[in-house]
């Protein structure tokens, strides 16, 4: 199957190790080898992201509180969603005329479609900011999220792709219709960190930024596009947590995710797939 979209995290893929990207998305081969130890603690963690993502989601379209809190039944869920509730800047959310939780966008990049789903995107008078809810059992340094794809890809992507949003045009609305691009200074990303409530990552933009993350994104898509080779990445440490590591002949056992922050890595090597996540009952 011809690869057509990427992603962020395809992108951060490439970026990372160009053959990690040819084993995951170009040759979709399967993992032979379990992420990160200890297993089954780091598969509890991540469905247990995935699921407060939904119980947000479920928030931000009209499920009163507590209704939801009534599912939040696991120690780390009840503390997240305890979390999210009494966070100063998630308070007043609701109260916003623009919510867009789960939305997709997408664009032309290259000869890709550039696609991303954001956990929500709040627009106010004339101020747009990108939300990403986070599980991360370290708190990582802004320095390292300022460089990572989803940073630069979810500003530029809303800058190329969110007019309609500016103007509160419905997605299935027939095109030509007039809408406003949204200025990159107009946009902020933060990440909310479910574990650290009080310290979410703010990353503001401007169009200088927007120009240099945009002309990346061509390049990346550009080479993806071009590539007859896949190398290997020279920073072993990022084989300490790639399932993929044994078909490069780099371990069989995985590494520890407490070392440094590959811990954040590890946990960015898969999307949250929404669409496999059940429907909560209420």
């Amino acid at each position: 199957m011809q690869l057509t979209t990427l992603s962020q995290s395809s992108l951060q893929d490439y970026v990372d190790c160009p053959r990690r990207f040819q084993l995951r998305y170009v040759d979709r081969l399967s993992y032979p080898a379990i992420e990160s130890e200890p297993t089954l603690e780091n598969e509890k963690h991540q469905q247990a992201g995935e699921y407060f993502h939904r119980l947000v989601q479920q928030y931000l379209i009209g499920i009163p509180a507590d209704q939801i809190s009534k599912v939040a039944n696991t120690p780390n869920l009840q503390r997240w969603w305890e979390n999210f509730l009494v966070a100063p800047d998630l308070r007043c959310l609701k109260d916003l005329g623009g919510l867009y939780a789960e939305a997709t966008l997408s664009a032309p990049l290259g000869q890709f479609r550039l696609l991303a789903k954001y956990d929500l995107i709040a627009i106010a008078k004339d101020k747009v900011t990108i939300y990403d809810w986070k599980t991360y059992r370290k708190r990582p340094r802004n320095e390292f999220l300022s460089t990572r794809m989803q940073t630069r890809a979810y500003r530029a992507l809303l800058v190329h792709a969110g007019a309609h949003l500016n103007n509160n045009i419905p997605f299935d609305t027939a095109l030509p219709v007039r809408a406003t691009p949204f200025e990159p200074e107009q946009i902020e990303m933060i990440y909310w960190f479910a574990d650290f409530p009080n310290d979410p990552a703010r990353f503001a933009y401007t169009s200088t930024q927007y120009k240099r993350d945009w002309d990346l994104l061509l390049k990346l898509s550009d080479e993806i596009k071009s590539a007859s080779l896949y190398p290997l990445t020279d920073d072993r440490t990022k084989c300490l947590y790639c399932p993929y590591r044994s078909y490069c002949e780099r371990g069989v056992h995985a590494g520890d995710v407490d070392e440094a922050e590959a811990e954040t890595e590890a946990e960015e090597l898969f999307d949250v797939n929404f669409e496999q996540i059940g429907e909560i009952a209420f």
